[in-house]
């Protein structure tokens, strides 16, 4: 396991496995890992398609979901070239579902773990913006019953 501020070499690690052993042609070129709170590390492949299909981090957001994983910690995207970092579209579905997500990016050797609030300074945040049921209902002028 490692500290909140180290990088997580077994999960980087984990993903350059994944890349190494999977990757086949143009449709899966990248791998990412996750660990979870309790530790455990998912590993996914991307699904590359013309339309826009799935990057590997979010093929790993739903792989973890999928083992009971809700809780992801850290999460890194490796490729033929080492770590890279995550799209915009990535940034932003990890910024929604895990706020405390720490992200592995840095290139050439240099990894380095960030919160993923800092790949998205100033960002739209989804949770912001939604209403509870609660105050909806109050909006409406609806009551709950206790």
């Amino acid at each position: 396991m490692t500290t909140p501020h180290s990088v997580d070499h077994d999960l980087i690690q984990a993903a350059t496995q994944v890349a190494a052993a999977r990757s086949r042609g143009d449709n899966h070129t990248v791998a990412a890992a996750a660990r979870d709170r309790d530790g455990r590390i998912i590993t996914a492949m991307n699904a590359y398609h013309f339309t826009g299909g799935p990057c590997a981090e979010l093929v790993v957001i739903g792989a973890a979901a999928a083992q009971g994983a809700y809780d992801l910690v850290t999460m890194v995207a490796v490729g033929g070239r080492g770590v890279i970092p995550p799209c915009g579209r990535c940034r932003q579905v990890m910024l929604d579902y895990f706020p405390d997500l720490r992200v592995i990016v840095g290139a050439g050797g240099r990894p380095r773990a960030v919160p993923v609030a800092e790949l998205l300074p100033e960002s739209y945040r989804w949770q912001d913006h939604q209403e509870h049921d609660d105050d909806q209902q109050e909006h409406d002028g609806r009551t709950t019953t206790p």
